[in-house]
């Protein structure tokens, strides 16, 4: 039931202690659990930036309108696509969903350590993608999904209830 609840009691945490840096060690982790995501065919198109620049978290910051708790995040990973990595055209289909598995991996596991952290979305805003990109120097073949402000919760409140029963159908699509 622990990771269970580690799931459930998971939320979105906006406000950071901006003076607690995050030591390197444990944002590999979290960059680890990404990696450990399903994928299709095992393609794993996935690649991670991780910014704990104080200038550069300030700059995304400035830049991307829905993430301006970049300001008090210790650290950022930015979960891009590489939707060319094979020949057969696998990842092309699955990028967004083997790079969206990862980034709840990231999430889970930043939960996980202690550490809060919120998904805040890049794809397919191609103003904010083309942004992070020249920030970043992110290749044009490259595609960012989007960035995971990180760091230590202020506050941590309590996770909203989503839970929605009629959202769940049983053998068939019942209305």
């Amino acid at each position: 039931m622990d990771d269970l609840n580690l799931i459930l009691m998971r939320t979105s945490i906006r406000h950071f202690d901006k003076n607690k840096k995050i030591k390197r060690d444990m944002l590999k982790i979290l960059v680890q659990a990404g990696m450990c995501a399903p994928s299709a065919m095992n393609i794993q198109p996935w690649e991670f930036i991780v910014v704990s620049e104080r200038n550069l978290l300030n700059l995304l910051a400035e830049t991307l309108p829905n993430a301006s708790m970049l300001r008090e995040a210790g650290a950022a990973i930015v979960v891009c696509g590489r939707p060319g990595k094979d020949d057969r055209g696998v990842a092309e289909k699955f990028w967004v969903q083997d790079c969206s598995a990862a980034t709840e991996n990231i999430l889970l596991a930043a939960e996980a350590v202690g550490l809060g952290a919120v998904w805040t979305g890049l794809y397919p805003d191609e103003g904010r993608l083309g942004q992070v990109r020249s920030l970043l120097s992110i290749p044009k073949e490259i595609i960012p999904l989007n960035v995971i402000p990180i760091g230590y919760a202020v506050e941590k409140p309590l996770p909203k209830d989503k839970w929605d029963e009629e959202k769940l159908h049983w053998e068939k699509w019942s209305s």
